[in-house]
């Protein structure tokens, strides 16, 4: 153990080597201390220290002596980008030309006269003015799917396991096999079937299932949905309507009002005050008196007809 003598040394020299280091003034006598401290130290040192301090000091100042690269030639650095560059052309060549054979998606498309599409499971789509579909390279998958703008016929090739659905502006259609026309025309969408069976989906309303000769529209008002019977009459030849199904889901007694008295032939008469009342109904199997009685007891009124006139007090 060092004696206090020695500690009370190390201490005062290790004073007067922070004045130095940090510049301060230092004595004569206080330089000669210093000096006859270093030399007292290094003797202190072996040999063996002393190299591991060398070559650990050496160590850290190599990387100022070594040479700096040569640049390249100017013209080596330009032929290098060039390569580069062509390459990455290539790469991108080499990409498109991958995303189009393997992941871009088929459209077809049709102008002022019908185009008939012909699809890998053996379905047909008559595509009417102006429609467009857009057919995925994955098609025919374990779910057949279709995207359809605009109006077309679809004559689905039958598969019990591989459902076939077209997506069209907010609803969906979904078959096995069968043949059935889809119509767009702004807010209006309809879909009516001429074989086998479908199932539409619209957003806010419950799943409609039609059957041949049976059309589903949404009378061009949102959250609106209706099946309608067509039937050609033999003796006039004129197509006979009747309303199957009609469902509303917040949608305003207006619009209510007219679909009905559009549907069933009738005229309605209301408060103005019930104009913008939102109704949700589903009228699925009524006649033009029972769906009348339900809206009335909806809206709280009452309704009295005279002839084909329904008035709500």
């Amino acid at each position: 153990m060092k004696s206090q003598k020695n500690k009370n040394t190390a201490a005062f020299v290790f004073k007067l080597w922070q004045r130095e280091v940090s510049e301060g003034e230092i004595s004569e006598k206080e330089n000669e201390i210093l000096k006859l401290w270093k030399i007292r130290t290094e003797k202190d040192l072996d040999i063996t220290h002393m190299n591991e301090s060398k070559e650990r000091v050496l160590s850290a100042l190599e990387l100022y002596f070594i040479k700096p690269a040569k640049e390249a030639p100017h013209h080596s650095l330009k032929k290098y980008v060039y390569t580069v560059a062509a390459a990455i052309i290539l790469l991108l060549s080499l990409g498109g030309i991958l995303y189009t054979a393997f992941f871009k998606p088929d459209i077809y498309t049709s102008g002022p006269e019908n185009r008939k599409v012909y699809l890998a499971d053996g379905s047909m789509v008559t595509l009417l003015n102006g429609a467009e579909l857009i057919v995925d390279k994955s098609f025919p998958a374990s779910t057949r799917i279709v995207n359809l703008k605009g109006d077309a016929i679809f004559s689905v090739a039958k598969s019990k396991n591989h459902p076939f659905i077209v997506h069209a502006d907010g609803f969906s259609t979904k078959v096995l096999g069968t043949v059935f026309k889809i119509s767009q025309s702004g807010k209006d969408k309809s879909v009516q079937l001429y074989e086998g069976k479908v199932a539409v989906s619209y957003a806010g309303v419950p799943v409609s299932y039609l059957k041949p000769n049976q059309k589903w529209t949404n009378f061009g008002i949102a959250h609106t949905a209706a099946v309608i019977s067509l039937v050609t009459e033999k003796k006039p030849g004129k197509l006979k309507t009747e309303l199957l199904s009609l469902s509303f889901n917040d949608v305003s007694f207006k619009e209510v009002a007219d679909v009905m008295q559009n549907s069933y032939k009738i005229r309605i008469m209301y408060p103005k005050e019930t104009a913008e009342k939102r109704i949700t109904a589903d009228f699925t199997g009524g006649s033009a008196d029972e769906n009348m009685e339900a809206l009335a007891f909806i809206l709280g009124l009452e309704v009295h007809k005279e002839d084909h006139i329904y008035t709500l007090k």
